[in-house]
Formats: C-alpha cells, sequence, structure tokens
C-alpha cells in the first residue's frame, strides 16, 4: 500500500475543513513550498494525518484539480501542476563573480578522477560486514575497522609507527589542527613555516596560538631557528608547502632533538605525501619518535576532500586529551565512509589509485614543464619531484603583473607571496606563481596550458621574446 509523503499543513482554527484544506494548500503552492510536479500525499494517508474525512480530502484535490492548481492521472497520484505561476522574486542581491575557466589553484585533485566503481564496491562490501553497533553513536577515536587498515597502511607506505589506540579519525587537517591547538592550549607560540597555508595560520589564530615563522629554504625548514620557549612546530616534511623540497635527513634528526630538548611538539602535516615522482620515497618523520611527532593526514588530495576523512597518529600522552576535546559524539566524518575507506585500503584499491594517479599527475607535470620550455624558456620551474603543485620563478616585481594577466587570460593561479607568513623577516623567496596541475579535467588542460602561457607572455616581455626569437 502506498502510504506517500509526508505532508505538513495548518489548517487553523474555525472554518469548514474543507475551505480549510483548500486554503492551506492553495498558499503552500503559491508561496512556493510545494514545488510544480510534486506529488501529494493519497487521501486516506493525508485524512489520517489530519485527522480529518477522506471524502474531505478527495473534494479539496478535485477542487484544486479543477481550478488549475493540482493535476491528477491514474497511477501517477495527484501532483502539483507545472503551470502554477512561481511566487514573485525576491530582491535581486549581488552574486559572485563567475569562475575562471582555467582552474591551476594548488590543492585540488581533479573531482572526475574519483574512483567511483571501486569506492562502491568496498562500500557494499563494508556495509554488508558492518556489526550493528556501526549505526549506533559513533566511538570519537572512530572505526576500529579504519584505524586498524591505517596501522597497516601507513607503516607499509609512509613509514609510520603506531597502533590503533593511537589514531584519531578527524575530517581533515583543519580539523586536527582544531583539536590540538585546544589541547595544547596557549602557553606558547607554534613555529611554523614561514611559507605555508594562511588558512592553517588563520585557524590557530583563531584558536588564541600565537605563530612564530621559521626560514624555508631548498632543505625545508630551518629548524635550527625554532625558537625555545614554542610547544609546537607544524611543518610538512615530505615536501614542503609550497615550495617543494623535502626535509633535509639532518634537519629532521634536528626537530626531533628540538622536540626531546625542549619538551615541545612536532606536528607533521602529510598532505600529499603519496605523490613522489623523481626521487625516492621519504618516510614520515613520526617513524623516527613517535612520542614527540603527530602525524596528520587525509584523503583530500589523494581521494576528494568531499569525504571529509582525515586522522592523526599521536603520542600516547596525548590521544585522551584529543578525544575529550574531539566530545562524545563522533562528528563530521560518517561511519558508513569510514568503514568504506577501511575496506578500501584493505582491498587494495586505494594503492592502485594512487599509483594510478600518481602517473596521471606525473603525465601532467611533464607536459606542464615541456610547455614552459618551449613557450616561456625564462621561467625555472620547481618542486617538482613530488606533490600536485609546481612553482613558476619569476624575475623579481613581476609576480603581480603575472597574475592579473593570469586572470585576463581565464587562469586561476596563485601567488608565491601569498602564502608568505607576514611576521617573516630576512629575504624572501623569488616572485612566483603556485600553480596546481591536478584540478583540470583533462578535456581542458592542453588549453589551461596554452592560456597560462598567453599570460606569462603578456607578463614578461623578455620571455615573450625569447619565445619568438624577435
Amino acid at each position: 500500500m502506498d502510504l506517500g509523503n509526508d505532508l505538513h499543513l495548518e489548517l487553523g482554527a474555525g472554518g469548514g475543513r474543507r475551505a480549510a484544506l483548500i486554503g492551506a494548500l492553495r498558499d503552500a503552492v503559491r508561496g512556493g513550498r510545494l514545488a510544480p510536479g510534486t506529488r501529494l500525499p493519497p487521501y486516506r494517508t493525508l485524512a489520517a494525518d489530519l485527522g480529518i474525512a477522506r471524502n474531505t480530502v478527495a473534494d479539496a484535490y478535485a477542487e484544486l484539480v479543477a481550478e488549475g492548481w493540482l493535476t491528477s492521472r491514474q497511477g501517477s497520484g495527484t501532483r502539483v501542476a507545472d503551470r502554477v505561476a512561481a511566487p514573485a522574486p525576491g530582491p535581486v542581491r549581488p552574486t559572485a563573480p563567475p569562475p575562471l575557466p582555467y582552474d591551476l589553484v594548488q590543492g585540488k585533485p581533479d573531482p572526475g578522477a574519483f574512483p567511483r566503481a571501486t569506492w562502491l564496491a568496498s562500500a557494499r562490501r563494508a556495509l554488508t560486514a558492518a556489526p550493528h553497533e556501526a549505526f549506533g553513536i559513533g566511538d570519537p577515536h572512530g572505526r576500529i575497522e579504519l584505524r586498524r587498515a591505517l596501522v597497516e597502511y601507513l607503516a607499509r607506505a609512509r613509514g609510520v609507527r603506531t597502533s590503533p589506540d593511537r589514531i584519531v579519525i578527524c575530517s581533515g587537517a583543519a580539523h586536527a589542527l582544531r583539536l590540538l591547538a585546544r589541547v595544547l592550549g596557549t602557553a606558547g607560540p607554534w613555529a611554523v613555516e614561514a611559507y605555508g597555508l594562511p588558512f592553517h595560520r588563520g585557524l590557530l589564530a583563531e584558536a588564541g596560538v600565537v605563530t612564530v615563522p621559521v626560514a624555508v629554504d631548498e632543505d625545508g625548514a630551518r629548524v635550527a631557528d625554532i625558537p625555545r620557549p614554542a610547544s609546537a612546530v607544524l611543518l610538512t616534511p615530505a615536501h614542503q608547502f609550497p615550495t617543494g623540497g623535502p626535509l633535509h635527513p639532518e634537519r629532521r634528526a634536528g626537530v626531533l632533538e628540538w622536540a626531546r630538548t625542549s619538551g615541545g611538539l612536532v606536528v607533521e602535516d602529510d598532505y600529499d605525501g603519496e605523490f613522489r615522482y623523481d626521487r625516492r620515497p621519504v618516510g614520515a618523520v613520526q617513524g623516527l619518535d613517535p612520542e614527540q611527532t603527530v602525524l596528520i593526514g587525509s584523503v583530500s588530495k589523494s581521494l576528494s576532500p568531499a569525504l571529509r576523512i582525515g586522522w592523526m597518529c599521536l603520542p600516547a600522552a596525548l590521544v585522551d586529551g584529543v578525544v575529550t576535546a574531539k566530545g562524545e559524539r563522533e562528528p563530521y566524518a560518517a561511519a558508513t565512509e569510514q568503514l568504506t575507506l577501511a575496506d578500501f585500503l584493505a582491498s587494495g584499491g586505494y594503492d592502485r589509485h594512487v599509483r594510478r594517479m600518481r602517473q596521471r599527475h606525473r603525465a601532467r607535470r611533464d607536459r606542464l614543464t615541456a610547455v614552459l620550455a618551449e613557450r616561456a624558456p625564462g621561467v625555472r620551474v620547481t618542486g617538482i619531484a613530488a606533490g600536485l603543485h609546481a612553482v613558476l620563478e619569476l624575475p623579481p616585481g613581476t609576480e603581480r603583473t603575472a597574475l592579473a594577466a593570469a586572470a585576463r587570460h581565464g587562469v586561476a593561479v596563485e601567488g608565491l607571496a601569498s602564502y608568505r607568513h607576514p611576521d617573516a623577516r630576512g629575504p624572501a623567496h623569488p616572485a612566483g606563481l603556485v600553480v596546481g596541475y591536478a584540478t583540470p579535467p583533462e578535456r581542458l588542460y592542453g588549453a589551461a596550458l596554452g592560456a597560462l602561457c598567453d599570460a606569462l607572455g603578456d607578463a614578461l616581455p623578455d620571455t615573450a621574446r625569447a619565445v619568438s626569437g624577435t
């Protein structure tokens, strides 16, 4: 028996039930709450819900069909008529400018590359095997199935040493940093790389944490410059963001020695550790000393930011504090998605996807460097041994001009200066563009590179003359 959809109507007091129902339905359609094509409940269902006679509902529907508000067909039920006028539009509000056609902003994988078929297969297996308690109130540590799968994967692929009871699932790097800031408090500043995500610095500032910049060079953060009063240092050791180099082995040892002697914490953002092309794999710093390091990871770069799944591998002393800060109810990361990711990892689907995307990103990177070598040979490309972006070094004083030219040619891209900490001292890195090569769909990638080179030709006339031979 078709019980139909729920429908909320206020009939009011006084007057006949039939007239009140007709008026309520007219108001709901006229006001836009019932859109054209919406199917109404059967007579019996609506009558029972409203506590009125079935014939009253039937008569009201028939009247509104006759007036043209509703339509009724055998087998299709009663629906709101398509020809009913829509409600008058409200005041015109300013809209955001349309996005530029060529998206070369870093940090975003191509949404079309999401492995739908294998993810769906994992979802089916995971939901079939899931215990009943998985659909109750969640454990703030996160699903045990995912934590076990992460222990195996991170040990094998990233050199991480941890256990399920020392992993806490969160909704990404930002969520992890907010939790850590809450646990560590504001007793001391955090040292951060002089070039890094302004968003991360901003959320620490919102939590009352003062950030102190540490200079970055071709060997990564200059960890000898970390101030002693700092309570933590936030690093991107596998692939410094955004300049691109790995943290030198001596500096890895140095930052751990700083942590041991100062009582500080190393917070390792392993944001794209899976994607390396021209170098041997670089393991996580966490594997060298799990008691001094928090490793933060997520699937935002490797799968999709829409999944909202990340993790923290914590020292034993921090687990209870982080779980308490997170709260008793599991927020953000749905249990069903956690179960699916656990199967995706355990079945090898994640490894196969990462290898496939590694090949694709490497081909895109090679295409970018080849086009620039041909059309803008005066531009040096750096930070390309790993990750999802490259840095194009520009002549001094040309970054803003290049960004303006890129916008004119429909290219969304960011300048290197926007990542510099406002309190950073000493010489800045050369002017540059941070070019993400993962986001555009394949059919637009060639056009995006062409538009980027056109913009560079406009902004850097010397380079354009070198290309044209004039």
